[in-house]
């Protein structure tokens, strides 16, 4: 069986933001796990427009992230909690995208102060039921985040690797599931 493509995506855009060290951490995690390619897509790098007109000709970086994500048979957001939801600049990525969404897994690591994110994962649940995905139920979760890393960027406490694991583990078995039933029969909504 072919591998699966994981985007590991990377949901704030914030100056001195915590984000890539804890995907960095997380897609060496799924890199580690078998048959799995992995593509970090960090939307700081990303210049999506905020304001879109849908009769012009689409965007070359909206284009590119769009391919991308069709390419993804499954997906994994890490995002921090600001204000008890999730960064503008996910949900505006989140939102230029449709059918790239369909009929596939997605997965959460979050992180933050005491609530470790996971009211923005909670909302994120939402957002992505709209759009016809299915979101594992285990997640990973980084309370007061900036103390759970060491200097070199790896958690200090392992039971975390255990955790991805976990996650990795049921987004891997939707994933193929539902690459399966779309061979099978398109999803048609």
């Amino acid at each position: 069986m072919s591998a699966l493509r994981l985007a590991v995506i990377i949901g704030s855009n914030r100056e001195g933001r915590f984000g890539p060290t804890v995907a960095d951490w997380f897609a060496e995690q799924a890199r580690q796990f078998d048959g799995l390619e992995v593509d970090v897509i960090d939307l700081a790098e990303i210049p999506l427009p905020t304001v879109i007109d849908f009769g012009a000709a689409p965007d070359a970086h909206v284009s590119q992230l769009g391919e991308r994500l069709e390419r993804a048979d499954a997906y994994v957001v890490v995002t921090p909690e600001y204000n008890h939801s999730f960064p503008a600049a996910l949900k505006n990525a989140i939102d230029l995208y449709r059918e790239q969404w369909r009929a596939k897994p997605v997965g959460f690591v979050s992180y933050g102060g005491m609530g470790g994110g996971l009211r923005a994962v909670e909302q994120l649940r939402l957002v992505f039921a709209e759009l016809h995905t299915v979101t594992v139920r285990d997640s990973v979760s980084f309370h007061n985040a900036w103390d759970r890393f060491d200097a070199h960027g790896r958690p200090v406490d392992e039971g975390c690797n255990a955790a991805a694991k976990g996650t990795l583990n049921q987004l891997t078995w939707w994933a193929r599931a539902l690459r399966n039933a779309k061979t099978a029969e398109p999803y048609d909504v």
